[in-house]
Order: C-alpha cells, then structure tokens, then sequence
C-alpha cells in the first residue's frame, strides 16, 4: 500500500536550489503542477515516474511512504507504481477494446468482471460510445483517453497516477480527476487549463526548472473550476452535434460568471 510520496526537492536549470525543499502528495489528492513551457514541468514528471533518487539532472529525490524505493521497485516491470497518461498516447495493438481489457486483467490477476466496469466507466467519460467489439486502432483520441483512464482506475495496481497535458484529449476531465482520485490514486496533472488547475488540491508552480512555491486552491478557485467545467460540459456537447451534423440553433450562454 502507498499512502504518500514526497519529492526533496533539487536544482533548477540554473544550478540553484530549488525554492520547494520538500512537497508530500497523499492518496486520494489531486495535484497539479503548473508553470510556462520550458519550466520544467514534464522534467518534476519524469523524475517521480522514475522514482528518482538524485540521480537525475535535477537530484531531486522521491521518497515512497517516506523510505526510498528499492532498486527491484524502480526497475521491476511487474512492481511498477506509476502510471503515465498523456494527450498523444493512442493504441497500437490490432486487437478490440474486449480483447485488450481482457488481456490486461489477466495480467494484473483482476476479474474479467472488471472489464464490464472500465467500459461502462469510459462510457461516461467520452461522447463518443465505446463498445467491446471496437477496434483499438479505430479509437478516438477522446475515447482512447478515456479508455486509460478507467482502466487504470479500474483494472491497474499503479497507485501513482502522473497526467500530461490532457486539457484536449477530449474527454470530461473534471469526472476522469474525480474517477482517479476516487479510487484511491494519488493524481497529479501538467496542466495549462484552468479548469484543471482550479480543480487541484494544490499545485506546483514552475519556474526555470525549479518548483517555486506550493499553491493550495481556495474555496473561490474551487468554486470558479465547477463554473468553468459546465463550459467544458458545454463544449464537448457542442462539438458531438456538429459532429453528428445537426444543426446549432438559438443558443444562449448564461453560466453566471
């Protein structure tokens, strides 16, 4: 069981040592880590997907429960603790959704009941339907995102969630935070969005490859991020109707904010 990782902090791109000396995300949190391109956003990400040890290029180290990982837990395929979801990941395999699903609960000893689950799941994630005889290779972008998401809340035993740049995958980002966070992973995600900045426990922010301060989200953030989020809903039903060939008529956007 992991209940919290803590990142020590390091050095930024400057050689300096990094305002942020030491940040510990719980399960069941959603953190986000923001900042400009180029600050070292994807960089924080890669050195806890390792499980870094200062043995990067910015020597921060990443504490599991407190204690640093052993080598089998950071090298051992079958004892992977991170899971990584980006906006360009799509599926290569020439199987279907069923055969897939199916494959991996095997693999991870979970019930082929699960399988029901993570689609039905996926299925509230996307406006694009997802059925168990669909071909991987035919997915959307949404609906491939949305596959992973509940897969991996669902069927995956990684406990540590990591999410890169997700604000066009596509999917209701709002609910697929909600499903990771809810099943119990500890959630962080690379966001420029605010409606998923706002939604965040807390977050990291990024400056010159450094973590600058820890940010916690206030009641009015949190408030703003549902308000922002029924324009996300919005938008999302907009583009299924356009895709769909119907025709928009007399549209009226009062979300009072």
């Amino acid at each position: 069981m992991i209940d919290n990782i803590t990142i020590l902090g390091g050095y930024d791109k400057n050689g300096d040592k990094e305002p942020v000396e030491e940040v510990t995300i719980k399960k069941g949190e959603i953190f986000g880590v923001v900042g400009p391109t180029g600050s070292g956003k994807s960089s924080l990400i890669g050195d806890i997907e390792q499980l870094a040890q200062e043995d990067t290029f910015s020597k921060r180290k990443i504490l599991v429960n407190g204690k640093e990982p052993t080598y089998e837990d950071r090298t051992n395929p079958r004892k992977k603790m991170v899971a990584q979801l980006s906006q360009n990941m799509n599926f290569l395999a020439d199987m279907s959704v069923g055969d897939f699903l199916n494959l991996h609960a095997k693999c991870r000893g979970a019930s082929k009941v699960c399988v029901n689950k993570v689609v039905n799941l996926a299925n509230t994630l996307t406006g694009e339907p997802i059925k168990q005889e669909h071909e991987l290779t035919i997915l959307s972008g949404g609906q491939s995102r949305a596959l992973m998401v509940a897969d991996v809340a669902i069927i995956s035993d990684s406990p540590i969630v990591l999410i890169d740049e997700i604000e066009n995958a596509g999917i209701r980002k709002h609910d697929a935070l909600e499903v990771l966070a809810g099943h119990g992973k500890i959630v962080m995600v690379v966001t420029h969005d605010p409606v998923l900045a706002l939604m965040t426990d807390k977050r990291i922010v990024m400056k010159k490859g450094g973590m600058q301060q820890v940010v916690s989200t206030s009641p009015e953030e949190k408030a703003l991020s549902q308000k922002l989020n029924k324009i996300d809903e919005v938008m999302l039903s907009l583009r299924d109707q356009v895709r769909n060939g119907e025709v928009i008529g007399n549209f009226q956007m009062d979300f009072g904010i």
